[in-house]
């Protein structure tokens, strides 16, 4: 199989009004995909690992107070950049449908279901997401 790394994509705050509970629940089926992906061989990724802390030692007070929104998004942008692909989890969300314009402006793979990002990677050197990739 080839192994990618793969920005988890689904909302963060869509539909939660900031409520810390929902919140914490969109970030747990986030990272419950990224568990599947991490034991089917990839390296799984969210914006969110990498911003929250940031954001906390930046002295954010509150989600979406100007500190948030300084690092937030654009952690994801960034990151997205340096992924192989991107699965698109989850319901409505800007952030996450901005990550997926993203993924395929710079070139890479989404996919909108774990089963439709295994069945391309799995034991497939020809698929475009895995050209540039050594097998391993």
């Amino acid at each position: 199989m080839n192994s990618l790394m793969v920005l988890v994509a689904g909302p963060y705050r869509s539909g939660t009004h900031d409520d810390p509970q929902l919140i914490a629940n969109n970030v747990a089926a986030m990272t419950d995909t990224c568990l599947q992906l991490f034991r089917a061989g990839h390296l799984p990724v969210m914006g969110e690992w990498y911003a929250l802390p940031l954001i906390e030692h930046a002295g954010s007070r509150a989600v979406g107070d100007a500190v948030f929104n300084e690092i937030f998004h654009p952690v994801s942008r960034r990151l997205v950049a340096k992924c192989d692909a991107c699965l698109r989890i989850g319901g409505p969300s800007a952030g996450a449908d901005e990550m997926v314009a993203l993924a395929r402006k710079h070139g890479k793979p989404v996919f909108h279901t774990m089963a439709e990002l295994l069945a391309a990677t799995k034991d497939n050197p020809t698929h475009a997401a895995n050209q540039h990739l050594p097998l391993v």
